[in-house]
Parts: structure tokens; sequence; C-alpha cells
């Protein structure tokens, strides 16, 4: 195991009293984010080290203290921003529950979202743990009460209306019907030349139009778009290998090894955490 490998652990679960939010907990120091992107939204508070986030706007550098969000469908990579890596607990609750406290608890209306990437926000980042700890002591109505609290609070500083997005241009127009192509034919999909012609385009237009609509060139997109998919397949029962080549993935190791860099965790371990619910003292990160 590489020096420093061993330090590692993470674990990525779901808390069955909140069906609609996922959390991580880790330590990592060599493991590295791909570009990827979540459906729904992320808060993620460091407790110790740094975390470099790629973001589209440039590099944010995450220590203690601060609060990480990022809205549904923006691009992003992670890695250590110092030698000894990061510790941090990471909530991904769907966009649906943000819009639902929005609308409950302030005066926002339609898709909510943040302009800021990372705030110094220390009560809201012990929030955040305090979910953590609530959900694992099986506590859901502090973990639920706490959710909207957090919610709330960093809606009504930093929160606004989201803009809505309608591709005008003949590029951003097919970028998008490219987009439902590998959606289609994910297993399968065509080369970029074939996908070009098949649009009346060039690669060269395509790749620059897709990576300027969804912050990454085809193949990461589709990379992501597979991962995705093999987690709702997960989700439903589907064991690694089925999933793996259901998606387009070679085997089984080529989905693992994408997975774990896009989710943070393998597949069996994702699927062994969202498939129980957490009984205290029985569970601790690997």
């Amino acid at each position: 195991m590489a020096a420093g490998a061993e330090k590692e652990w993470a674990r990525y679960w779901q808390y069955a009293e909140l069906p609609e939010l996922d959390l991580l907990r880790a330590r990592y120091v060599r493991h590295t984010f791909r570009r990827h992107t979540h459906e729904g939204y992320v808060f993620g508070t460091i407790t110790r080290g740094v975390e470099d986030v790629g973001l589209p706007g440039g590099t944010v550098h995450a220590g203690p203290g601060a609060v990480v969000m990022i809205n549904p469908e923006v691009p992003h990579t992670a890695r250590a921003g110092v030698p000894e890596g990061w510790v941090y607990a990471t909530l991904y609750p769907s966009a649906q529950v943000i819009n639902d406290i929005a609308a409950d608890m302030t005066n926002l209306r339609g898709t909510v979202g943040f302009a800021e990437s990372s705030v110094p926000d220390p009560h809201a980042a012990r929030l955040i743990t305090e979910i953590h700890r609530a959900a694992e002591e099986g506590n859901a109505l502090a973990a639920d009460s706490l959710l909207r609290v957090m919610v709330a609070r960093l809606l009504g500083r930093h929160g606004g209306v989201l803009p809505t997005s309608v591709p005008h241009s003949a590029g951003a127009r097919d970028a998008a019907r490219a987009r439902t192509v590998l959606q289609e034919r994910m297993a399968a999909p065509p080369t970029l030349e074939t996908l070009a012609v098949e649009l009346g385009t060039s690669p060269f237009a395509l790749l620059r139009a897709f990576k300027k609509q969804y912050g990454m060139p085809p193949h990461t997109w589709l990379t992501d778009a597979r991962v995705r998919r093999a987690r709702l397949m997960l989700d439903g029962g589907t064991a690694p290998a089925d999933a793996a080549a259901a998606v387009g993935f070679t085997d089984q190791p080529h989905l693992n090894r994408h997975f774990t860099r896009i989710v943070g965790v393998p597949p069996g371990a994702y699927q062994r955490g969202r498939a129980r619910t957490y009984k205290t003292g029985t569970d601790t990160p690997t």
C-alpha cells in the first residue's frame, strides 16, 4: 500500500429516516476526486487539514470552520491541500429537499442556490457535524431539525434564486443534443467524430460547445453519467458487476476505479451503506 494510503478511511451512507440525504464522512490523503457533478447539493465542512476544491471559477482552499457549498450540476474536483490530507463531513441532500426548506423557511421561491462556494461559518460547520452525529445515533428528529436550521442559515446569508439556463446558441443546442445521445447510447457511445457528423457539426466545434455548456468534455461527462446510473442500479440491488456491464464499463474493476474517484468509496461499500440503517457501535470508518 502506498505511503499515506493506510491512513485513509471513508463511509458513504444513507440514514433510512431521511431518504433524500446521503452522508459522507472521510479522511483522504492521496485520494483525488475527478471532475464530476451531483444532481443535488453538496454541503461539506473540514474538521482537520485542507481540501482543495476545483470549481469553474477557480480552486477553493477549505480548512476547519469553512463550509463548502456546491449547487446541482456544477462540475468540480477535490484533492488534499496539505500533505496530511483532510478530514471532513459532507451532506448530499436532494434538490427537492433544499427547495422545500427554502419555500418553508425563507422568502426565496424557485430553484435556489449559492453564489459563493466556500464561506467561513464555524456555526454552520458545527451544524453539519451535529447532523452526522444525530443520524449516527438514530435521532431522526434532531437530524431533520438541524438540517433545516443549517440550510435556512446558509440560504439566508448566501443564497438566492438560480437563473434558468436555456440553450439559445447553435453550439449550446448541439451540446444538449449530444448529451441526449450519450445518455441514450451510454453502453456503446459513438466516437466524437461520428457524433459530430450525426449532429451536423464538426468534432472541434462540438467539443468546444460541450465543454462550455457542461464544464467538461464529452468523454469526462460520460464517465460521470455512467457512475450516476450505476449508483441508481446499485440502489436498486443490482450487483456491481452487472451494473458495470449495463452502463458500458469494460468490467467491474473499471467501474470500481471510476466510481471510487467520483463517489469516494468503492461500489460495494456504497451499496452496503445505502442498504442498511446505521446502528450505533456496529459500523466504523474503513
